[in-house]
């Protein structure tokens, strides 16, 4: 009897020793991992373009129909580890259109939606029904746009930045 409470405490011992360690490396692998977290800010400015000059918007600034707002998406990665995978969303404000061929994002992709933000693709596409009933997928215009997202290639580095600007038309 004796031989065999040995035997269950030695074994008892063991697997509390290697509990021990597996939570230890866990611990660690999660204080690491949380050393390295991304932490990115993104600011939204925008501009009215009047008389060859962009004025800032501000919360007293009134527009008029046709005038072009120039809005601008700054980010950064002020965490200690890289923003993988990272996209930034912007909403076309209602009341305006989205200028075509106006968003500008370096080392980034713009995709667009006409869904209030649940898909996006670089060109959607509509349903048009034809002369003779059958149905073609064509473009959709501009003035469906909803939102903006921009697309990094690469992951947004620890300390890194992004800029993109688009353009829109008040109606």
């Amino acid at each position: 009897m004796k031989t065999k409470e040995k035997v269950m405490g030695l074994l008892l011992a063991g697997l509390i020793l290697m509990v021990g360690g597996v939570a230890a490396i866990a611990q660690k692998h999660f204080m690491l991992a949380n050393a390295a977290r991304p932490e990115v800010k993104m600011v939204l400015s925008g501009g009215v373009e009047r008389d060859s000059k962009l004025v800032a918007l501000d919360k007293t600034t009134v527009v008029k129909p046709d005038e072009v707002l120039s809005w601008t998406v700054d980010a950064v990665n002020s965490g200690a580890g890289p923003a993988i995978d990272y996209k930034a969303v912007t909403q076309i404000p209602r009341g305006t259109e989205f200028v075509a061929g106006s968003a500008q994002a370096d080392g980034a992709n713009a995709l667009f939606s006409i869904d209030g933000g649940k898909s996006f693709l670089a060109q959607p596409m509509i349903e048009q029904k034809q002369a003779d009933g059958s149905v073609k997928h064509v473009p959709a215009p501009v003035s469906m746009y909803t939102h903006i997202r921009f697309e990094l290639g690469n992951p947004l580095a620890a300390g890194g930045k992004f800029s993109a600007s688009y353009k829109v038309r008040v109606k």
